[in-house]
C-alpha cells in the first residue's frame, strides 16, 4: 500500500468518525427519523379522528356484532366523552395513580385537552413544524398513559410500549426530525423560529 493510498483511507475513516459529525447527517438515518416522525404523528392524529368521528377502530364498533356506527353515539361530535371509557374501565386498579385518573372520567375539560392535543401533536409531527414542542407533548402523554395503566405491565417487569414511544419522542426532539420528510427546514428559516428556537 502506497503512502498516498494509506493517507486516503485514514482520511475517509476520519470522515466517518470525525468529532462533531452528527449521525443524523447521514441520509439513511435522516430517513429513519423522518419516517418515525410521520408514524408517531399519524398515531396521534388517528386517535383524534377515530374518537371524534367513531371510525370503528377504538371507537364506534359493536364488540358483539362488529358493526360500526360511523359518526354515531360514541363519536365526540355526537356528545360522547373520548376519555371516559378509558378512565372508567381501562385503568388497572393496582396502578398507584388509578384513583386520581378515575376521578377525571367524564370531565369536559379533560376531553378537550386530550382531543385538541392529539390533533395538534399529530398534525405538527406530520408536517414537521413545531416538532420539538409536539415531541415533548407526545412524550408527556406517553408518561401519563403509562402512569394510568401500565406502571406494572402484565408481560414485563416494568417496560411498556408507552415508555418506548416516549424515548422515540425524545429522539425526535433531539434530532430535529422535522427537517426530514417534512417542512422543518423551511420552518426553521422563518423569523418566528429564529426568534424562538423552541418552536423549531
Amino acid at each position: 500500500m502506497t503512502l498516498a493510498s494509506k493517507d486516503k483511507l485514514d482520511y475517509e475513516a476520519a470522515e466517518l468518525v470525525a468529532p462533531g459529525t452528527a449521525p443524523e447527517s447521514q441520509p439513511k438515518v435522516r430517513m429513519v427519523w423522518g419516517v418515525l416522525r410521520l408514524m408517531m404523528g399519524f398515531t396521534f392524529l388517528w386517535a383524534f379522528l377515530d374518537k371524534a368521528f367513531a371510525l370503528g377502530f377504538a371507537t364506534g364498533r359493536n364488540p358483539e356484532t362488529g358493526a360500526i356506527d360511523f359518526f354515531g353515539d360514541a363519536a365526540w361530535i355526537s356528545g360522547a366523552s373520548p376519555t371516559e371509557g378509558f378512565l372508567s374501565f381501562g385503568l388497572h386498579t393496582k396502578e398507584p395513580f388509578a384513583s386520581f385518573y378515575a376521578d377525571l372520567a367524564g370531565s369536559a375539560w379533560v376531553d378537550w385537552i386530550y382531543m385538541l392535543s392529539m390533533a395538534a401533536i399529530g398534525l405538527a409531527l406530520i408536517l414537521g413544524v413545531f416538532t420539538r414542542l409536539s415531541a415533548i407533548g407526545g412524550a408527556l402523554w406517553m408518561l401519563i398513559f403509562y402512569s394510568a395503566a401500565a406502571v406494572w405491565p402484565e408481560n414485563n417487569p416494568f417496560l411498556d410500549d408507552h415508555l418506548v414511544y416516549a424515548v422515540i419522542f425524545v429522539g425526535l426532539a433531539y434530532a430535529g426530525a422535522g427537517r426530514y420528510l417534512g417542512f422543518g427546514k423551511w420552518w426553521g428559516k422563518t423569523e418566528l423560529v429564529k426568534k424562538y428556537p423552541i418552536l423549531q
